[in-house]
Formats: C-alpha cells, structure tokens, sequence
C-alpha cells in the first residue's frame, strides 16, 4: 500500500504551504513511505485527485484543496482530518495502515480491543473453564497463612523481649543486693574499727591512771620515810 500526498508545489497561498510541510513532515517523522504528487505541474494528478475526493468531503464550491491524502486509490481525508488523527493518536489508523509495534497507537489499539471483545480474558482462561476455588482463594490464603506467621513471629519476638527484660530485672536486683551487702560489711568493719580504737583508749587511760596511783603512792611512802 502506498500513501499518495496531492500537493501543489508552486501554490501562492502560505497556509497551503504550510499544511503541505505540516502533513509531509509529520509521515518522514513516522517514517511512513509515501508518494508525493504534484497538481501544479500535472493535470492528470489534478484531475484525479478532484474525481476520488468524496463529494461530502468537498467543500461548498466543489474544488478540494492540497493537501489531499489517499492510500492507493482509498481516499483518507484533508489536513484537518489528518491534524485531528495526529492529536488523537490515530494517525496510522487514519492512513489504514498498522501501527508499528510499541508505538502509542497500538497500545491504544489494543486497549480498546481488549475493552470492546473481552479478549484479554479469554486469553488468560481460552477453554472458557471455570478457575477453581481454591485456585481463586489462593492467593488469599497463603496472605492469611503469612499474616498468622508473622503474627506468631512477633508473638515470639515479644515473648523473647518480655525475657531478656525479666533478665536484666533480676541481674540488676542481683547488683543492688551485692551492693547493698558490701556497704553492710563496710559498716560493720567501720563498727568493729570504732569498737577497737575504744577499747585501745580505754586501756591507755586505764594504764595511765594506774602509772599515776603508783607514783602518789611511792610519794606517800617517801613522805612517811622522811617523818
């Protein structure tokens, strides 16, 4: 199939020319293989191109206007149908050719395809036969069975905490009683050192009171010596 593009190479009007560049741009864009034909220079072309224009796409004084777009002797519309098409993404469909594959157009296409005759369901079940149930709830199923392990693992994991804290409870219980029994043994050797210095001078005043007594008596005993 070959796109044929009625243009008019020597034409005054600058919004022709314009249209004309717009259309011929566009298809080189696409990288659409077309056939540029002249009505300017040829009156076969001219000629052909008035007769297969439809006549409800004519305008009111009869005479169609370049550019002109036909797919062999298929007639596919003006510069506004075309600017329309390329604004809806349609182009490839407006020249009633198939969009290349990837493009914008066919993703498009078989969105609707599959919207309009269901064929993406039929491709994931084509024997029509019903899915079984458990086939269906299975996904569900297995999200239940993990929701309960995770569940029971974190159960675990709480149990595990709720230990190592009961754990570090009774160490910490353990530290303050060793602590506590090692202030109490201070205490009791401070006592015993205070019971000790006590006693040590009670027996240095005992000692020196009994030194003082000897020493008045050998005085009374001198004293009676010299009478």
């Amino acid at each position: 199939m070959v796109i044929k593009v009625f243009l008019a190479s020597s034409s005054g009007s600058t919004a022709i020319k314009k249209k004309q560049q717009d259309v011929v741009g566009f298809l080189e864009a696409l990288k659409v293989d077309y056939t540029e034909l002249d009505i300017a220079c040829n009156e076969d072309n001219r000629l052909w191109m008035r007769q297969n224009v439809p006549k409800d796409k004519k305008p009111a004084n009869g005479i169609p206007l370049p550019p002109q777009i036909f797919n062999e002797d298929s007639y596919c519309g003006d510069y506004e149908t075309f600017f329309d098409a390329k604004e809806d993404n349609s182009v490839f469909a407006f020249l009633g050719l198939p969009p290349p594959p990837g493009s914008k157009e066919a993703l498009q296409a078989e969105k609707e395809r599959v919207v309009q005759n269901g064929t993406h369901a039929e491709e994931e079940n084509p024997d029509n036969s019903e899915v079984p149930v458990e086939e269906q709830n299975g996904h569900s199923h297995r999200e239940e069975e993990e929701e309960e392990e995770e569940g029971e693992g974190g159960e675990a994991d709480d149990e595990a905490t709720a230990g190592d804290e009961a754990l570090a409870e009774e160490e910490e219980e353990e530290v303050e009683e060793t602590d506590e029994a090692r202030e109490g043994e201070e205490e009791d050797e401070e006592q015993v050192y205070c019971l000790q210095e006590e006693e040590d001078l009670q027996s240095e005043e005992e000692e020196e009171l009994r030194q003082l007594e000897e020493e008045e008596e050998a005085e009374a005993q001198e004293e009676e010596e010299a009478e």
